[in-house]
């Protein structure tokens, strides 16, 4: 028997490290060679590690939550088969390794228990019901005090109310105070009866719940912190009519029924991005703030915000200047379901040099996008509203939708976006011209 180490992989270039996101094994498990050990987040996606050697769990190196760097030990397996010797880190042999300590836990230790945890009651332990709360009050008359008796439900909604229960004739056995003696006091103070039959919402309480930042939804905050702390942002809202391409857009959509995509607006915006860059080409560009370079790039590999259950992702659309709007309906429907199903890979999050945004029916009529650090333009898609549109003297019901772009102050000036813009725009509300060569 020998032991195995694994340690974290290179798993993109660049990577320094990795988060651990799930354990797929525990100490004890038997993997077989190829199975997933464990699935960890990068700076740009979700990792899927398999195992090179078939065994026993030994331990795992990590909590889930924890940052490990490449080359940390990731876990260790007991096999009966030396695996390769990893040259680059990846994974180390030790023949005769040393007794596994006594005791091995995968899991990280247990907070300490309050020094009162031994007075909470469990399943096992029977509880003892309190006694109802006995108030002291005053009787009138003979200056003796007399217990005011209440359930903790009748209290709360005297509290609720604003009653002193002190004020209120109980009528239950030994002069209990019910709800209907509530009633009876509110009645007769002349309190309206929207106040007597408001409900008591006992839903909301001072508890906190702590939800640990971790994978995608930690990834994400940093990328937005840098991009938010690096960038300066300004936003350029434009009004559009898109009554012609949803016009188009319909026609397209009867001709083609038996493809598997429909054409939506995003590849007719897709189309107006590659179009207007090459008037534009300082907003295909990647700005490197740290050596002071612009990067401008010649194909256009275009990110699209998608939304998953785990948070936002940026697929990308490579070389979208060579495809037609079916091409570019099928890539962004395969690679949104990818991203959903937690199988989109670290090449198609990876390179994007312009971003579109849109949260589709839910845009709204202005927001304000976040760049995708290092691009320096974002296109953000509002909802489309019917309005009411002069046409030639004539009111007429239009398409109407807004952009809601964001640059980099820094490398793009104000004229400049706001032209970008309006090219875009007159390339939608014309669309015969996004088929010009």
């Amino acid at each position: 028997m020998s032991e195995y180490i694994v340690k974290l992989p290179d798993v993109g270039e660049g990577i320094a490290e990795a988060e651990i996101v799930e354990w797929h094994v525990n100490a004890g498990d038997t993997i077989s060679e190829d199975q997933v050990m464990v699935e960890v987040m990068t700076d740009k996606a979700t990792v899927e590690l398999p195992s090179p050697v078939a065994g026993v769990v030994l331990s795992v190196g990590a909590a889930v939550g924890e940052v490990l760097s490449v080359g940390s030990p990731l876990i260790r397996i007991e096999t009966d088969q030396v695996g390769p010797a990893n040259e680059d880190g990846g994974a180390t042999v030790a023949e005769d390794p040393p007794p596994p300590p006594p005791t091995t836990t995968d899991e990280p230790a247990a907070p300490a228990a309050p020094a009162d945890a031994a007075a909470s009651p469990t399943q096992a332990s029977p509880v003892e019901l309190a006694p109802p709360v006995l108030e002291s009050v005053a009787v009138p008359g003979n200056g003796e005090a007399r217990p005011t008796i209440a359930a903790p439900a009748v209290r709360q909604r005297a509290k609720t109310l604003g009653i002193d229960l002190s004020a209120v004739t109980g009528s239950g056995p030994d002069g209990r105070v019910e709800h209907g003696d509530l009633d009876a006091h509110l009645t007769r103070n002349g309190t309206s009866s929207r106040a007597r039959s408001t409900p008591v919402d006992d839903t909301y309480d001072d508890g906190i719940d702590e939800v640990p930042v971790i994978g995608l939804r930690r990834n994400i905050a940093q990328r937005m912190e840098i991009a938010k702390s690096r960038i300066p942002h300004f936003t350029y809202v434009e009004e559009l009519d898109v009554s012609e391409v949803e016009r188009l857009r319909a026609q397209l959509n009867g001709e083609q029924g038996d493809r598997p995509s429909r054409l939506t607006v995003l590849p007719f915006l897709m189309r107006a991005v590659v179009v207007a860059v090459r008037d534009f080409p300082q907003m295909n560009a990647r700005y490197d703030d740290e050596n002071g370079i612009i990067n401008r790039h010649h194909s256009v590999h275009l990110g699209v915000a998608t939304q998953t259950s785990k948070g936002l992702m940026v697929p990308v659309v490579s070389n979208a200047q060579r495809l037609d709007l079916w091409d570019s309906a099928d890539e962004v429907a395969r690679l949104s379901e990818a991203a959903r199903n937690g199988k989109i890979t670290l090449e198609e999050l990876s390179g994007s040099t312009i971003t579109i945004s849109s949260l589709g029916a839910l845009g709204g009529i202005v927001s304000t996008p976040i760049i995708n650090y290092p691009e320096v333009a974002i296109i953000g898609v509002n909802k489309i509203m019917t309005r009411p549109v002069y046409v030639d003297d004539a009111v007429l019901p239009r398409r109407i939708m807004n952009l809601s772009s964001s640059f980099d102050h820094r490398v793009v000036d104000g004229a400049d976006a706001a032209a970008f813009i309006q090219r875009i725009r007159a390339l939608l509300e014309t669309p015969a011209l996004l088929f010009l060569p």
